[in-house]
Formats: structure tokens, C-alpha cells, sequence
């Protein structure tokens, strides 16, 4: 087909915007701009372009406000369990099992994983850092290999699939017009594997540095971690031990419950679709919000008005600061997708400029699937490069859909892609990305935690993408 300047304009915008993420910096600007200038162009209207860049942000707001409502919820429930004391409860008695630094190891794996799927990483980050590091660090293992524990589970394999909150995939695949629950099915695999090759990598590097239970440097190391934990146990002096040992109990056995169901309905009852992508995000929100009113009503009786609404708002602030520059960012991409091309531009057949540019370049680009999974990658990889590792979701995505062919799916390229953004701009190889907030935490340096995890990251990412290409 023939490519207007519209579809050039759009090329090179996209280009800008890689080239800025690759700088560290902001491409909120550039989105806004670069939808501008090509509904300026495409409709050739002054008027066609200022309100092109208001439909954009419009649509994509549209299709992403259930990720901000989902996220809202599930972090009002994890305030109002902080009330109570029950998040404290749910994984102290872990602390006993800490017997030695190996064991301690994969613990943080584990709790930090099993966590962070439910309430997403940055929000679990204060409350296992200082209640379970220092358990660790007590039983021999150095805090540094703690806080590769926690990123390497948290940020990096419970994000990279967000399998149950489903914020990551529906970024990657609403962009390009793809099926959300195909897409996170592959990325929670890839994102297995991704996390068995670093967390073994790593536990296998750092093995020879666990001391032994009774260390004298296990206390050195702990100095650094007393101001967590002294800032945890006083914003929970008002518990009520009753309500407190209830919810521990009741809160994460109602969450797995539904999971639970979730895979019943998908993997044995042949409901397909039936609780899948949206779906499966609204049954754990409208859970969510059961429990908040529940422990709400626990804890401030007469005050639970009140309360609930203070843990909404604050849910809310927390997921518009999380997710709020990846409406613009989305915005963009869309006006690529035919799927949404034509809402924005305000006409009745819009235009696949994303997929048109690909489709002109396929003859200039090795047909060979490896290739394309790892270019893919890399995409995502450099779009992470901002430290947030979701504003590139949109872009992977949608090259996904352009990119796809007979060996290797559409879906497949975005959980790649979402896997390279997310393990290295959610925090695991950037370092100014939350990664801070652990090595803060744990009293470690945060280039020091990036350089522990870069060699077992881009390991697992290289065998999960040669495997993606190969047997999905």
C-alpha cells in the first residue's frame, strides 16, 4: 500500500518516543504532540487536531478504567487490613520457618511472590521488608541477597505476568486489539520461567556468601534495617488482636478461594471465557470491596463511613499516580489500531497506521521468528528503560499485533514484550525504578542490587524468549 504523511508522521513519532524512553525521561509530551500533528494532518483541520488529542486520551481512559478500579480496591482492602493489623498476622508466623539463610532464600521467594500477585509489589514492599528481612538476616542470609529475593519474586515475576490484578496484560493486549486472557496465560508461563532461571541464578551466585544462623555480621546488617521495622510496628499500635487474627485468616483464604475458582471454571469446567481477562478482574475487585467494607466495619464502627471512603480515595491517588501518564502514552498507540483509529479522529473507518508502516517494512525485515521475538523483546526492554515498565506496554502491544505471524502469535510477542518492559523497568534492572524502595528498605545499595540481578534476568529472558519462539 502506499504510506501518506500521516502514517510518517507517525513512524517517526514512534521513533521520538522509543529514543526519549531510552533518555530516562517523560514521553507524555511527545504522545500528546505526536496525536496532534497527525490528526492535524489526517483530517487536515486545526480544530480535527485539538480534539483528537481530548478523544484520544478519552478512549484509552475508557478502555483502562477498570485497571484503575481494580488497582483502587485492592490497595484500600490492603489499608484497611493495616488497621487491623491483619497484614502483620498474615506472615508472622513465617518468621519461625526462617531456620536458616538458604531456607530464608526462598521464603522471601514465595511469600513475596504469593503476595505481591494479589496486592502488586510496591504496596507489600514496606510490610515484608520489615517484617521478614530482618528474620532472614537473623537466620544468615546477607541483606543483599534479600533484597534480590524480594525484586527478583515481586517486581519482576509477580508484575511481569499481574496474572490476578491483570493491569500488565490488558495494557498489552488492548493496544493491539488482542484477547486479554490469551495474553496473560502466556505471560504467567513466561514469567515462571523467567523466574526460575533468575531466582535459581541467583540463589546458586549468592549461596557461598549465606553465614551461618549465629553470625556476628547478621547483626551488623540489622542496625540498617531498625527504622522499618520500628515504622511498621508504630503504625499499628491500634490493633484489635480479635478482629486482627480473623482477617489474617479470612482475607487470604477468600482471595485464593476465588483464584481457585477462576482456574476451576478454566481449566476443568470448559467454561471458557467465562471468568477469563475482565471477567476474572472483576470477580477479585467486587471480592475486594467485600472484604474493605467487612474489615472497615471491624475496625471503625461507628466510624466505618468515614473510613471507607478515606481508603478509596487514597486507593484511587495511588492508582491514578501509578497508572495516570500511561493514559496519554495509550493514547497514542491507539490512534495506530484501526480498532480505535476511528473514535479518536472522529471518523467512521479509521486508519491502521501502526500496521500499515510494519506491513511496508516486512520485506526489508528477516522473516525468521527468533528474530522478531527478540527485537520484541528488546522493545520492551528499552521502553523499561523509564523505570516504570507499564508505559511501554502499549507500544509492545501494539507492535505485537503488527509483528505476528504463522509461527509465532500475536499473543505470544506481547507477553515477550510485557515480560522485557516489566523485569527491567519494574524494578529489577533499573535503578531508579522502585527498586529504591527496596534497597532502602534493606539497607543495601541500589546499583549494587542492579548489578546482583542483571546477569540472572537477562538469562531468564534470553531461555523464556528462545522457548516462546519455539514451543508456544
Amino acid at each position: 500500500m502506499e504510506l501518506t504523511l500521516s502514517h510518517w508522521l507517525y513512524g517517526i513519532f514512534t521513533l521520538l518516543i522509543i529514543i526519549t524512553m531510552m533518555f530516562r525521561k517523560g514521553v507524555v509530551l511527545p504522545t500528546l504532540l505526536g496525536t496532534f500533528f497527525i490528526a492535524l494532518v489526517y483530517k487536515g483541520s486545526l480544530v480535527d487536531g485539538f480534539t483528537a488529542i481530548f478523544n484520544a486520551n478519552l478512549v484509552a481512559a475508557q478502555e483502562l478504567f477498570n485497571i484503575f478500579l481494580i488497582i483502587t480496591f485492592m490497595i484500600a482492602l490492603l489499608h484497611s487490613l493495616n488497621d487491623l493489623g491483619a497484614d502483620q498476622r498474615m506472615i508472622q508466623p513465617i518468621q519461625k520457618m526462617m531456620v536458616n539463610g538458604h531456607l530464608a532464600f526462598f521464603i522471601l521467594v514465595i511469600i513475596t511472590y504469593t503476595i505481591s500477585l494479589f496486592f502488586w509489589p510496591t504496596p507489600a514492599v514496606p510490610l515484608i521488608c520489615a517484617l521478614l528481612v530482618p528474620a532472614a538476616v537473623r537466620a544468615g542470609l546477607p541483606a543483599i541477597s534479600a533484597a534480590v529475593a524480594i525484586a527478583l519474586a515481586g517486581q519482576g515475576m509477580a508484575l511481569s505476568s499481574d496474572y490476578v490484578v491483570q493491569v500488565a496484560p490488558s495494557l498489552s493486549a488492548k493496544a493491539g486489539g488482542l484477547e486479554v486472557s490469551a495474553v496473560a496465560d502466556q505471560a504467567l508461563i513466561l514469567s515462571l520461567i523467567v523466574g526460575f532461571v533468575a531466582i535459581l541464578g541467583a540463589y546458586l551466585f549468592h549461596r557461598k556468601t549465606i553465614r551461618l544462623k549465629g553470625d556476628k555480621q547478621n547483626e551488623v546488617e540489622l542496625q540498617s534495617l531498625r527504622t522499618a521495622e520500628r515504622t511498621v510496628n508504630k503504625a499499628t499500635a491500634t490493633h484489635l488482636p480479635i478482629w486482627s487474627k480473623v482477617f489474617a485468616i479470612f482475607v487470604p483464604l477468600a482471595l485464593v478461594t476465588v483464584v481457585a475458582y477462576m482456574m476451576y471454571t478454566k481449566l476443568i469446567s470448559g467454561r471458557m471465557g467465562g471468568l477469563e481477562g475482565g471477567d476474572g478482574a472483576a470477580l477479585i475487585g467486587g471480592v475486594a470491596v467485600i472484604l474493605l467494607l467487612l474489615a472497615t466495619i471491624a475496625f471503625g464502627k461507628q466510624h466505618a463511613l468515614d473510613y471507607i471512603s478515606n481508603h478509596i480515595t487514597d486507593g484511587f491517588v495511588f492508582a491514578f499516580k501509578a497508572m495516570g501518564p500511561v493514559i496519554p502514552i495509550a493514547g497514542f498507540f491507539f490512534l495506530g489500531s484501526p480498532d480505535f483509529s476511528g473514535r479518536i479522529l472522529g471518523v467512521d473507518e479509521g486508519p491502521a497506521l501502526l500496521f500499515d508502516l510494519i506491513q511496508s517494512m516486512q520485506g526489508f525485515l528477516p522473516q525468521d521468528a527468533l528474530f522478531v521475538g527478540f527485537s520484541v523483546l528488546l522493545v520492551g526492554m528499552i521502553t523499561g528503560l523509564d523505570g516504570s515498565g507499564f508505559s511501554g506496554l502499549p507500544l509492545t502491544g501494539a507492535l505485537a499485533a503488527t509483528m505476528g505471524t504463522s509461527t509465532i502469535s500475536s499473543e505470544t510477542l506481547a507477553a515477550i514484550g510485557q515480560m522485557g518492559a516489566i523485569w527491567a523497568g519494574g524494578g529489577t534492572l533499573v535503578a531508579w525504578s522502585s527498586l529504591i524502595a527496596i534497597a532502602g528498605f534493606c539497607g543495601v545499595s541500589v546499583m549494587e542490587l542492579v548489578r546482583k540481578n542483571f546477569l540472572p534476568v537477562v538469562l531468564g529472558l534470553f531461555i523464556a524468549t528462545v522457548i516462546a519462539v519455539y514451543l508456544f
